[in-house]
């Protein structure tokens, strides 16, 4: 017998945030333009924390200090996004948040044709996020593809599952969280979060802005 209200908390809770510029059709197109013309050896990563993929070009990590006002457009929509993700995740006032710092590393990734990206996190960062500049082909046999896997950041979570506990609501989720993008739409998360990207199968490109953020 419970003598008392019972109270539920998700103590443990991992802040995403979401947004999507309406309309993004014209900025989207522009950028799209713009990377495949600078998908060169000039603009590649020259020191990528990765095996590098044939399928998979990623650019330097200067992207945001492009002068073309389609990327300083981006520019604000994500960074404006990452802010105040922040300010309704945490206890930071506007006020103090505004005497911060705001530093950043951002790059755009054209994925062809089998072309993934693996598991990884960005301890170096605070917060990151993912931008769809474009979703390429989605083909009906292949439901899995392109999509952005976030996982579950406590080990051992799911190590035994029983009917009292593999059907808990979404806050409570001990499994991957998965994203099918949409273009226009920018996902926040915390840098520590393990994500990857799977294999995409569009006859096409998938296009994708990603940013780490951090502050002083």
């Amino acid at each position: 017998m419970v003598s008392a209200a019972l109270r539920l908390s998700p103590i443990f809770a991992v802040p995403l945030g979401e947004a999507r510029l309406v309309p993004c059709e014209r900025l989207n197109r522009e950028l799209e333009a713009l990377f495949l013309a600078r998908e060169t050896d000039e603009h590649r990563n020259p020191m990528p924390s990765h095996i590098p993929q044939e399928e998979v070009f990623e650019s330097r990590f200067n992207l945001f200090r492009w002068p073309e006002p389609c990327v300083q457009e981006l520019r604000k929509f994500m960074l404006d996004t990452v802010a105040e993700t922040v300010l309704q995740a945490s206890t930071v006032s506007a006020q103090d948040f505004t005497r911060l710092k705001f530093h950043n590393h951002t790059w755009f990734h054209v994925t062809r044709h089998a072309g993934s990206f693996v598991s990884h996190n960005h301890p170096m960062a605070s917060w990151s996020a993912v931008y769809c500049v474009r979703v390429g082909e989605r083909p009906s046999d292949a439901p899995d593809s392109g999509l952005l896997r976030l996982f579950d950041p406590r080990p051992g979570a799911n190590a035994y599952l029983d009917p009292a506990n593999a059907q808990l609501h979404a806050s409570f989720r001990m499994r991957p969280l998965e994203i099918r993008l949409e273009e226009g739409q920018v996902i926040v998360f915390p840098s520590y979060v393990f994500h990857e990207v799977t294999p995409f199968y569009g006859r096409d490109t998938r296009i994708t802005v990603a940013t780490n953020c951090w502050f002083a």
